[in-house]
């Protein structure tokens, strides 16, 4: 699909004048997705969610799988009640800008900066959040060059791996799909989308790029040791991100959770988008066991999707730390 974003030009009707959207919050701002974002933000909403929510700490942008600028998010979380808010795009830190920076102070929006960083534990692929780092640590800088190397090599392999399937991957349009952002899986799915050969994204990923799928292509990514090395040394705090998507069991999550703590790991995500309440006890029970901070946060990456909706999500229970206190 191709983004459509617009200047908000204020008609006298009150109206975007690209989008047509009437909303006063989209028509207020200095940047929207005329195509998204105008039919999501809700004024009342926000007045409503505003004295329950602040801190939304993962969400993602169009430099990487997310659907939206990172103006647009800015937005969206002021609209929303959030005012603290950390864009972690996968393994690049583009979003981040000096105007970005502006923008959020002129909004009353708290803006930590963050990504999300691949790696791997005992041959398992990991995520690790970096927050409140600092994005000029020439260190850290490297390895979001390093990043964005694994991530090219692995979208070769897959058009390699796809291609023995009889699928046809234009690398070239891959990466136009991903523009400006970088290269992942949702962006393959994409293509094969628009080429015809396959008729959905969730399609794509059941048959073809989802887990342990001819298409789900391990990188060469660091170790995890490493990963939560450069967020340290960048004056960063790692948080393990969605700790219960990772498909193992309790003893083994356990074992993740003593190696990140001894290599530096300071934070878990106990609200990961839309919980039950038994999952968020279990991740604010680990978070005290290991003497974790809490962290919080919707994994947005597009409208429409309320298992990971912008700043809709609960507080962080009773009882835990709040990350931010690592911070403030």
């Amino acid at each position: 699909m191709v983004r459509t974003h617009c200047w908000a030009v204020l008609e006298p009707a009150g109206k975007c004048a690209r989008s047509g959207c009437r909303n006063p919050v989209v028509v207020a701002m200095a940047f929207c997705n005329a195509e998204l974002l105008c039919n999501v933000v809700d004024p009342l909403a926000a007045i409503f969610m505003s004295a329950s929510i602040h801190s939304d700490l993962h969400c993602h942008s169009h430099f990487s799988d997310g659907s939206l600028s990172p103006e647009a998010l800015l937005f969206l979380a002021q609209s929303r009640g959030v005012n603290q808010l950390a864009i972690t795009d996968h393994d690049t830190v583009k979003a981040y800008s000096p105007a970005l920076a502006a923008n959020a102070a002129e909004l009353g929006v708290s803006l930590i900066s963050g990504c999300e960083l691949s790696c791997q534990w005992q041959r398992r692929g990991i995520h690790i959040i970096g927050l409140n780092m600092n994005l000029e640590d020439t260190a850290f800088r490297q390895a979001m060059l390093q990043q964005a190397e694994a991530r090219g090599h692995r979208a070769e392999a897959i058009a390699r791996a796809l291609a023995r399937l009889g699928f046809t991957v234009d690398l070239a349009q891959v990466q136009e799909l991903a523009a400006p952002g970088i290269l992942g899986r949702p962006h393959v799915a994409k293509h094969l989308v628009a080429t015809g050969q396959q008729p959905s994204m969730a399609a794509a990923f059941k048959r073809v790029l989802g887990d342990g799928k001819a298409g789900d292509i391990k990188a060469n990514w660091p170790e995890l040791e490493t990963v939560v090395g450069w967020i340290v040394r960048a004056g960063g705090v790692a948080v393990l991100a969605h700790p219960l998507k990772y498909k193992v069991t309790l003893t083994k999550l356990r074992g993740l959770l003593d190696d990140f703590k001894q290599v530096g790991g300071q934070g878990i995500e106990v609200i990961s988008g839309h919980q039950e309440p038994s999952r968020v006890k279990t991740l604010s029970d680990l978070a005290s066991r290991y003497d974790l901070h809490a962290s919080m946060g919707s994994d947005f990456h597009t409208p429409g999707q309320p298992w990971a909706d912008l700043g809709h999500i609960q507080s962080i229970p009773e009882g835990c730390k709040p990350i931010w206190q690592l911070w403030s």
